[in-house]
This record gives structure tokens, C-alpha cells and sequence, in this order.
């Protein structure tokens, strides 16, 4: 049975012809005729049987926004950013993070946000856009599983030191806790013994100890770190015992993460109003305090000071690629899901302005915060402040409670900033637990929105995690740590993945089709340059990191001075490319099953398919502007749009089952 139709006018997205057309059971979309050639932009539909399934949605706008800032702000924000801006030349490193900013960070970040709203699905389901490419969700889904399983072990480790922060005397302020060595010693600076030196003087004083003789000094919080927390051993193949107290505590984060997401966005988005906005009370409070310190000019002087000459080096440029990925929690499918859950026409081009100022904001300001309390420690311990500075748990584990034991009221201010961590590290985990758990549901609709399916599944996702992250809290388990962090959401795979998303979407689906997609969502025209990022600029600057990061590629050590065997480095490698590999290897599969010739099967695997529930949420007004239509578009028996076009067959992109012939071009080639 046929569909006849007459379009008034060409609707929004795609085009449909002005003449009356018959169309297969399946409703035929979008013909444009040109003389005597006939151009075809088509769109496949695949419809489900039964009822679509209900979406959930935001309570408000102002939940997206927070959930957002809650996922993009984290602890990259707080310490990796002011580590890595006077590792790389002060205020100079502020050049190329800004240009990596306006030309790869907030363009992908916009696309992928704009890319779930219009689609409506999370990191699996909105590559349906291009199907030659949804390993692109694949590969996502599995970076963004591997990182919820190591990042919340910051958590656990910040949960006991919260607990141990509940006393009149902090316990890595002394040397007389039961853990504590004979090395210990609660001075540091290296004048106040004779015969002594640095062990290691490129080293950060907290990460350092003294040589005096033939024994050692150690600074207490180090012993607590290593001797309390971590009980580490000699090194990656010592996996030994699991520290109970860690154990407990990444049992106690994981309860905390279910309960908050199990209900869905809407429970979701209201946690955050809490998760999200604490951690800048506390920064403020932290900022306020640090500059009353004695030195704290120093500190905030060496932070801005630039240093022009560090532009010249690689690096740099490096460093600040791979940070803004980084703290735009971008190529994990995150915020393709966070957007899924907008209602369509959302303005999300204004939201993700909002996102990027808050998000490199808060990295400006809690520099201030942090070099304020470096300088004091400097003055402190009598070192230069590059002697002080540590990276990533070094600063937040080490340093920093260092420099709380020597604040009046140590132990509240130990408490504030544990909290702030935990605000910090939590929602941005409840963000990458819903974007696995919203790709899977995409995946599964019939079966995981149903009932109380998607709680026993978010159950049983939760506590597989936990017993994987278990190997992370043994004596060894710091060393396995390093390896998750470094490899497997590492920048290598996330510059891959945001390659391979702007071509898809900027080269396969087309930059401009994309453009007018968001148009009819927002009802405005976006920014031109948002689309030269998308076509040259960002898969250039992309593809440069990435091949820069090969190029200099050095073993990964751990404090400086352990290095990762082999075998260990073979495995974190392993990690790496199993996401990677995701993408291309989807993409041969899919050109080797489809039939038909090279060519028939490149315009099958590039022809957008779209899920009826698309169809409901996007064109019941656009529909409208059919004059005649003789029958139901969707019936009981009709299962999939797509197109039978002049001399050819029935093309269906959803599951490749018909192909087409003639003088045709597909929607999903770019138009020369």
C-alpha cells in the first residue's frame, strides 16, 4: 500500500517534493528535482512496534545547566589547571588554553550538547545520525565505563580522609601515630639539619625527603599518604592485600552515587543544586583565608607571572590541548546524554555559553585559591614555591593538607576542603554513571524502562564497578590507579574520539544540514564559526596533539621514579585502543555487511536513521505542511521511512535491506 502527499513548501532539515509522489508503506522523504537530475536528501525512519516508550526530561533548564557545570567542573578544574599554568609559563600558558578553548573545547562541547538534544538519545543512539560512524558511541561508552570505575576512587581516599579530619589533632600533623617510621619528622625545611640534602631536588618538597647520613627524614602527611591511606607497595606487580578502610569507603560513595541517580534526571538535577554550588562556597572561604597568608602575594605573582619564552615548545601546546578536553568532559558521551534530556527546543546554544564561562571561570578562580596557600607554604618551609607544587593527587593528597595542619582550627579546615573534594568528585560522577547508564537504555528501551528494570540495573552496574574498583584499593592498587588514568580516558583516546565526531558530523552528515537541524530546534541561526571549527579547525588541532603526544611519548612513571614494566604498560595501552579501535573497526564491519556496490553501500551507511520517536518529538508541526495526505504515516505494518526514488528500489539506511539506482545524491554526502 502507498502514501500520496503534496508538500506546500520545503520542510525544515529536508526537502520534499512539490509534486504529488507515491511512496512505499514506509513514507517516502525528501526528493529535489534539478533539470533533468534528480537529487535525493533522505532520511531513514526506524520505528519500533508497539508504543514508544516514554523519555524522561529536565525538571528545569537551570537543572541541565548545573548537571553540566556539575560533570565539566571537577577536580581537573581545581588542581590540574593551576599546576599545568605554572608548569608551562604562568599567565603565557593562558595563550594557547584560550586558543584551544574557542577552537576545539567549546565547538565540540556545543556539538555534542546540540547533537543529544536534536536526536534525543545518549551516546549510543544520537550516531544513528551517521550510521557509518556509531562506533563513535561505542567507543564513548566504553571510555566513559572505564572512567567511572578508577575516578571514584578519589573519592574513597578523600572519604577517609574526611574521617580521619574528625579529631582535635589531624593525624598527618605529627610523627607519633602508629604508622609513623623513625624517618619521620615534622620539620622539612632542609637548613635545619646539617649533612642533609634533597633527595630528589627537581621534586616537589612534599613529594621529596631528606638524605642525612645513612637514614632518611620524611614529612608526616607523606607518611599518612603512603604508610596510612594507601599502605602502597613496592609496585605494580605487589598487588598484596585490600586496605579495608578503602574498601568501606568506596562501598559508602557508591551507595551515595546510587541513591542520588536511580530515580532518573529528575532526581538527578535536583542533587546537583547542592553538589554542584558547594565546592564555590568553599573555594571562596579557601581563597579568602589563603590571602591573609603570610606570602600569598608570591604565590598568586608566580601563578600569573608569564613566561613568553614557553610557547616556543611544544608542550605547552600539548598541555593545553589535552586540558580542555579534559575539563570539558567532552568524546565521553556525557553530555550527548545530558542533552538528550532537553526538550527539543531548548535554547542549548545559550546554555552551553553559560557551561563554558563557568567551567574556565572556575579554573582562573581557583588558582587564586590554590597559589595563594602555595606561596604560604614556600615561606613556610623556606623553598622556592616550584619546590611545593605537585600535580593531581600529589596536591590535593599531600601538599594541600600540609598546608592545613599550619591554619588555625586545622582540623575545620581540613573538613571544608575533604567536603569540597567530595561535592566535587561526586557530581561529576553521578553525571558519567547516567551517561553509561542512559547509553544502555537507548540500547535496551523495551526491557530497561520498564518497572523497576532500570533501578536493578543501575543496582548491578553500580556493584560490578565496585568489585572491579576493589583492585584499586589494595596495597598495590595506586600503581593500577595510574594506569586507568593515564590510558584509559587518557587525551590520546578522547582527541581521537573528537576527531572522528566532527567528521561525521561536519563531512558525512554536513555542517550545514547540522546547522539548520539547530536552527529548528533554537529558531535562530548559531554562529558561523562554530561551523569552521567543526570542518578544519578542530580535526587540524586534534590530529596535531594527537600526533604530538605520539611523537613524544615517554613510559609512564609514578612518583618520578618508578617505572611501569612492560607488561603494565601494555595493559594500560590495551585500554586505550579498546576504545579506539571501536570506531573504525565498527565502521569496516558495517561497509562489509551491507550489499550491493561500494557505492550503493557508502550512501546506505551515510543515510541518517531516524527512530519514530525522533519523528513525534520533531515533525508534528512540519508535517503540518503536507496539503493532502491519503493515509495514516504510521500504521501497525510500517516500520521503517525511506525512499523509493525514480527508477530505483527502497533504500532503508536503519537495517540495509533495500538499495537504490539512478542519478541520485544522498542526504548524508556533502552537496559540492
Amino acid at each position: 500500500m502507498a502514501t500520496d502527499y503534496v508538500s506546500k513548501q520545503p520542510v525544515s532539515g529536508f526537502e520534499v517534493n512539490t509534486t504529488r509522489s507515491t511512496v512505499p508503506t514506509n513514507v517516502s522523504m525528501s526528493e529535489e528535482m534539478h533539470g533533468n537530475d534528480l537529487e535525493m536528501k533522505t532520511m531513514a525512519i526506524d520505528e519500533s512496534d508497539g508504543e514508544p516508550i516514554k523519555r524522561e526530561q529536565w525538571g528545569g533548564k537551570a537543572d541541565f545547566i548545573l548537571s553540566c557545570i556539575g560533570f565539566a567542573v571537577g577536580l581537573g578544574n581545581v588542581w590540574r589547571f593551576p599546576y599545568l599554568c605554572y608548569k608551562n609559563g604562568g599567565g603565557a600558558f593562558l595563550i594557547p588554553y584560550f586558543i584551544c578553548l574557542i577552537a576545539g573545547g567549546v565547538p565540540v562541547f556545543f556539538l555534542e550538547i546540540a547533537l543529544g538534544q536534536f536526536m534525543g538519545e545518549g551516546g549510543l543512539g544520537v550516531w544513528k545520525i551517521c550510521p557509518l560512524f556509531q562506533g563513535i558511541g561505542v567507543a564513548t561508552t566504553v571510555i566513559v565505563f572505564l572512567l567511572n570505575i578508577y575516578y571514584i576512587i578519589i573519592l574513597a581516599w578523600d572519604v577517609y580522609y574526611l574521617a580521619e579530619s574528625f579529631t582535635s589533632v589531624l593525624p598527618w600533623s605529627t610523627c607519633n601515630n602508629t604508622w609513623n617510621s623513625k624517618m619521620c619528622t615534622v620539620s622539612f625545611a632542609a637548613q635545619n639539619y646539617t649533612n642533609c640534602s634533597f633527595s630528589n631536588e627537581s621534586a616537589s618538597v612534599a613529594e621529596n625527603y631528606l638524605e642525612c647520613g645513612n637514614y632518611t627524614k620524611v614529612d608526616p602527611v607523606v607518611e599518612f599518604w603512603e604508610r596510612r591511606i594507601l599502605q602502597i607497595s613496592d609496585g605494580v606487580d605487589d598487588v598484596g592485600g585490600v586496605v579495608w578502610q578503602l574498601a568501606l569507603s568506596l562501598l559508602i560513595v557508591w551507595l551515595v552515587v546510587y541513591f542520588c541517580i536511580w530515580k532518573g534526571v529528575r532526581w538527578t538535577g535536583k542533587v546537583v543544586w547542592v553538589t554542584a554550588t558547594f565546592p564555590y562556597l568553599v573555594i571562596t572561604i579557601l581563597l579568602v583565608r589563603g590571602l591573609t597568608l603570610d606570602g600569598a602575594q608570591d604565590g598568586i605573582i608566580f601563578y600569573l607571572k608569564p613566561d613568553f619564552a614557553k610557547l616556543a615548545t611544544s608542550q605547552v601546546w600539548i598541555d593545553a590541548g589535552t586540558q580542555i578536553f579534559f575539563s570539558y568532559a567532552i568524546a565521553l558521551g556525557a553530555m550527548t546524554a545530558l542533552g538528550s534530556y532537553n526538550k527539543f527546543n531548548n535554547d542549548c546554544y545559550k546554555d552551553c555559553i553559560i557551561i563554558a564561562v563557568v567551567n574556565s571561570a572556575t579554573s582562573l578562580y581557583a588558582g587564586f585559591a590554590i597559589f595563594s596557600v602555595l606561596g604560604f607554604m614556600a615561606q613556610e618551609q623556606g623553598v622556592d614555591i616550584d619546590k611545593v607544587v605537585a600535580s593531581g593527587p600529589g596536591l590535593a593528597f599531600i601538599a594541600y593538607p600540609k598546608a592545613v595542619t599550619q591554619m588555625p582550627i586545622a582540623p575545620l579546615w581540613a573538613c571544608l576542603f575533604f567536603i569540597m573534594i567530595v561535592f566535587l568528585g561526586l557530581d561529576s560522577q553521578f553525571v558519567g554513571v547516567e551517561a553509561f547508564v542512559t547509553a544502555m537504555l537507548d540500547l535496551f528501551p523495551k526491557f530497561l524502562r520498564k518497572g523497576y528494570n532500570r533501578e536493578i540495573f543501575i543496582a548491578v552496574y553500580c556493584f560490578v564497578s565496585f568489585l572491579i574498583g576493589l583492585v584499586m584499593v589494595t596495597n598495590g592498587g595506586m600503581y593500577v590507579f595510574q594506569l586507568f588514568d593515564y590510558y584509559s580516558a587518557s587525551g590520546m583516546a578522547l582527541l581521537w574520539v573528537c576527531f572522528f565526531e566532527c567528521v561525521a558530523v561536519a563531512w558525512i552528515y554536513g555542517g550545514a544540514r547540522f546547522y539548520d537541524d539547530i536552527e529548528s530546534m533554537i529558531g535562530y541561526r548559531v554562529n558561523l564559526w562554530l561551523r569552521i571549527c567543526w570542518t578544519v579547525l578542530t580535526p587540524i588541532m586534534t590530529v596535531g596533539i594527537l600526533l604530538f603526544s605520539f611523537i613524544t611519548f615517554e613510559p609512564l612513571k609514578y612518583n618520578k621514579t618508578y617505572v611501569y614494566p612492560s607488561g603494565a604498560q601494555g595493559a594500560g595501552m590495551c585500554m586505550a585502543f579498546a576504545s579506539m579501535i571501536c570506531i573504525p573497526m565498527y565502521a569496516i564491519i558495517k561497509l562489509i555487511i551491507t550489499p550491493g556496490s561500494f557505492r550503493e553501500r557508502w550512501v546506505l551507511v551515510t543515510t541518517p536513521c531516524f527512530t519514530k520517536e525522533f519523528v513525534n518529538r520533531r515533525l508534528p508541526t512540519e508535517l503540518s505542511m503536507i496539503s493532502e495526505v491519503k493515509q495514516p504515516l504510521f500504521s501497525p505494518n510500517n516500520h521503517v521511512l525511506s525512499a523509493n526514488i525514480g527508477q530505483g528500489h527502497e533504500m532503508d539506511s536503519c537495517n540495509n535491506s533495500h538499495l537504490y539506482q539512478g542519478k541520485t545524491k544522498t542526504y548524508g554526502i556533502p552537496q559540492n
